[in-house]
């Protein structure tokens, strides 16, 4: 079955498919196509921020269709490996959020979205 991945490093995301009985390093492959950075200098991290193991299937992590849906895809950590031989810290920037409604549209909300008044 297909899971649905968002794959995160520093600002940059990356939202990918694989199935459930993919390789880590088959989904290192897929990421290589986009980055172009070979598989032997990326380092993946599941959601505990636990590095993935090159052999283990995504299943073997719990990214399952049931749980990386595409509504809702895993997140999986990404880090590459340094000029000097060492690999970057994980450093996921979490996405903004938007401003608060200002409070003359907050007032007026209703449950169909229009004032509602009552007359007598």
């Amino acid at each position: 079955m297909d899971v649905f991945l968002m794959i995160q490093r520093k600002k940059v995301t990356i939202f990918t498919d694989a199935k459930d009985s993919t390789t880590v390093h088959e989904l290192k492959k897929i990421i290589e196509g986009i980055t172009k950075i070979p598989p032997k200098d990326q380092k993946l991290f599941n959601k505990d921020n636990r590095e993935m193991e090159e052999g283990s299937l995504l299943q073997d992590y719990g990214l399952t269709s049931a749980v990386a849906k595409a509504q809702s895809p895993a997140l999986i950590g990404l880090a590459f490996r340094q000029e000097n031989g060492e690999f970057e810290p994980l450093e996921l920037t979490p996405y903004s959020s938007p401003p608060d409604l200002p409070y003359v549209m907050k007032a007026s909300e209703t449950a169909n979205g229009q004032e509602s008044s009552i007359t007598s």
